[in-house]
């Protein structure tokens, strides 16, 4: 690792709207010490004369991190936003470098910035950095009463937030748009989501979220109600899938597969358990795999990645993940090959409903332990003038560590 006399060669600067004013002692000495100073338009417009020479991070972001990488070991600025670890690019760029590379000063983030003018205590409200990010991630958090502060790419996403909260059937929510936060334009306004009549918007915006109105409030227990997800009749039915979330366990920032997922809805409330999850759904079928995406996307978990194909072969060199399910195509094959991986103790919880897949997992159960559950279900309909239970297939469950 290249070393510069002084320690770090990159200082990542936390700017905000006040421009160098704002900064600290340390962070005015790194600007005039740097040979280089990279950072938004919008940034370097804001910097006195210095003597370094300036670059304009274009975007997509990742195309600026060689240009960067290029002045290891030389005196080297990064400008960010606010707090450059809090939806901010910190972590982008230092996930790049080896501990002791750099080092970094935060300012106020545009969420503490936005808490603070509003007057709303920050640790009971949601934070969203909407920048690149579909609207569909607020999904979740559209119950009444909540309040949410969003960071959006800039004035034009307005409209295009109040119209779809409008759609949800939350047009009654108040937002609170707050521009140029911290610096000589900044500027707070209020309206009504369904009568958005704020022109001439600034960059950069944030958004603080009142949610109030009639729309449909997302559950967050596993086992959401059937009618959330569109789907062909191919889907983990509400008890069975609230019984298999409970049985996948999942926690903060693992793997999921999800194979033969159908409609994806063990992905897609996976994912829905926590922002750090991930999820991988196997498809075979194309139109049940689009049918998949449409609903992670509109239900807010769009960073499920959905792969077409059929198991075993599609799982082929694949890195282990922390859970499998498996909700479709259960088979010998695919069970040799999951057993068969490497790595540490993978949790598999996987479904059967025919006699076939009930005896083949019967055999593995014998074999390798775990625990087989068999669930039957029952619902109520109408019987003539009554009422009379209406049986489902039973389905059988086997959970065990690989």
């Amino acid at each position: 690792m290249p070393d510069t006399p002084d320690g770090p060669w990159l200082t990542i600067i936390g700017f905000g709207e006040d421009g160098a004013s704002g900064l600290s002692s340390a962070a005015r000495a790194a600007l005039d010490k740097a040979a280089f100073i990279a950072g938004s338009p919008r940034h370097l417009a804001l910097l006195p004369a210095l003597r370094a020479e300036t670059f304009s991070w274009p975007a997509p972001f990742a195309e600026g991190i060689p240009a960067l990488l290029a002045r290891r070991g030389m005196p080297t600025v990064l400008l960010a936003s606010g707090d450059p670890f809090w939806f901010g690019a910190g972590s982008v760029v230092t996930r790049h470098l080896e501990a002791g590379e750099w080092t970094a000063h935060p300012a106020p983030s545009s969420f503490s910035l936005a808490a603070s003018r509003l007057g709303w205590p920050l640790q009971e409200v949601e934070c969203h950095g909407l920048h690149a990010a579909p609207l569909t991630r607020l999904r979740s958090c559209l119950v009444p009463g909540r309040r949410a502060i969003l960071l959006l790419r800039d004035g034009r996403a307005v409209p295009q937030l109040a119209a779809w909260l409008t759609e949800q059937g939350f047009g009654s929510s108040t937002l609170h748009v707050l521009e140029a936060l911290g610096g000589p334009r900044e500027r707070i306004r209020q309206c009504s989501t369904e009568r958005l009549d704020i022109a001439n918007i600034a960059h950069p915006v944030a958004i603080g979220l009142s949610v109030a109105g009639g729309g449909r409030t997302l559950p967050r227990s596993s086992g959401i109600p059937d009618d959330w997800f569109d789907h062909d009749g191919q889907i983990t039915k509400r008890p069975a899938r609230a019984l298999t979330l409970s049985a996948l366990a999942p926690r903060p920032g693992e793997m999921l597969w999800d194979i033969g997922a159908g409609s994806g809805s063990v992905a897609i409330e996976w994912l829905l358990t926590h922002g750090s999850t991930r999820a991988i759904a196997f498809e075979a079928d194309p139109e049940r795999a689009e049918r998949a995406r449409a609903n992670a996307v509109r239900l807010g978990a769009d960073r499920l990645t959905m792969v077409a194909g059929k198991a075993p072969d599609v799982l082929i060199g694949r890195d282990p993940p922390d859970a499998v399910f498996i909700g479709g195509g259960l088979s010998q094959p695919l069970l040799e090959t999951l057993f068969a991986m490497p790595g540490g103790r993978t949790r598999l919880v996987a479904n059967a409903v025919t006699l076939e897949s009930e005896a083949l997992l019967a055999q593995w159960h014998a074999e390798k332990g775990g625990d087989l559950l068999r669930i039957e279900l029952a619902q109520a309909v109408p019987l003539g003038s009554r009422r009379g239970w209406r049986s489902a297939y039973p389905l059988v469950q086997w959970s065990v560590s690989l």
